[in-house]
């Protein structure tokens, strides 16, 4: 059977002045594929055997093709976007056909020089298409512990549960809404440290450092704020978390702690609702 969008051994069963047509001569020898001339190895006679992969041409038909393709059927890579067009983004994946990512399938904006990560699948129509919606294509078997420096891609976020990773361009990975994850967008690489390893073997993270290393640039944070700010900052210890994560990117506990370090610095004054910078 030929298989579209796989590598695979397919039996040379004709010749023609144009190419060479395939067939799985063991399942299916009427069911077969045209390999175009120019991709026919030298010498190729009628029943040699010739690894390819099967796709679509230009005009929708199944064409056979010797080139290597960045990913199969159900597997996932890191293209770059070539064009954006009218139905969604053309992307370079290493044959002479730009392969597909449909609107739909994005998970973010994208432009032409972009980098995603996308699986391949085959859409209802029968063609092959990719999608930036890879959560059920990364593995979980990472060699990773907590406490793990790792580095990872960013191919989703979500209101409801935070930023999703790929660590490694591989294994699912995930930074919890709780966490600060400010200025991050879909298509950015960064590094994080394992906070989790689930059950499943999948990651949580954190783009911040362990408490006892991030106390010290917190409260550089919370100063230079104060500085901007004019040294008064509507926050304080009775405020309410949201309202200190929005202005200062910290949970209720990160901000008390920073307040705390430069307090002990007698660097500012707290209070119930605010903090004031002690004038030099």
């Amino acid at each position: 059977m030929i298989e579209l969008g796989k590598k695979q051994k397919l039996t040379v069963i004709k010749k023609v002045d144009f190419g060479v047509y395939l067939a799985d001569v063991k399942e299916n020898a009427e069911d077969k594929v045209l390999l175009p001339i120019k991709q026919v190895p030298e010498d190729t006679q009628i029943n040699d055997e010739l690894t390819v992969f099967v796709y679509r041409d230009s005009k929708d038909r199944l064409i056979a093709t010797i080139k290597e393709p960045m990913l199969q059927v159900g597997e996932f890579a890191l293209l770059t976007v070539k064009q954006v067009g009218k139905i969604g983004a053309f992307l370079d994946w290493g044959l002479e056909k730009d392969l597909l990512l449909p609107y739909k399938e994005q998970t973010g904006q994208l432009k032409a020089g972009d980098e995603c990560l996308v699986a391949l699948y085959i859409d209802k129509s029968n063609r092959l298409c990719a999608t930036m919606k890879v959560y059920h294509y990364l593995g979980t078997g990472s060699p990773y512990h907590k406490d793990d420096k790792v580095e990872g891609i960013v191919y989703e976020i979500s209101k409801n549960f935070g930023v999703f990773v790929a660590i490694d361009d591989r294994y699912s990975a995930l930074i919890p809404k709780i966490e600060p994850a400010e200025g991050i967008r879909v298509g950015d690489r960064i590094c994080a440290r394992v906070t989790e390893v689930k059950t499943d073997g999948k990651l949580s993270l954190s783009i911040r450092e362990k408490a006892y290393i991030q106390m010290n640039a917190d409260a550089e944070k919370l100063l230079t704020l104060l500085k901007e700010q004019g040294g008064h900052l509507a926050v304080g210890d009775k405020s309410d978390p949201e309202k200190i994560r929005e202005i200062t990117g910290m949970s209720k506990n990160e901000f008390k702690k920073a307040v705390g370090n430069l307090y002990k610095q007698r660097m500012i004054v707290p209070e119930k609702e605010s903090i004031r910078l002690i004038s030099e």
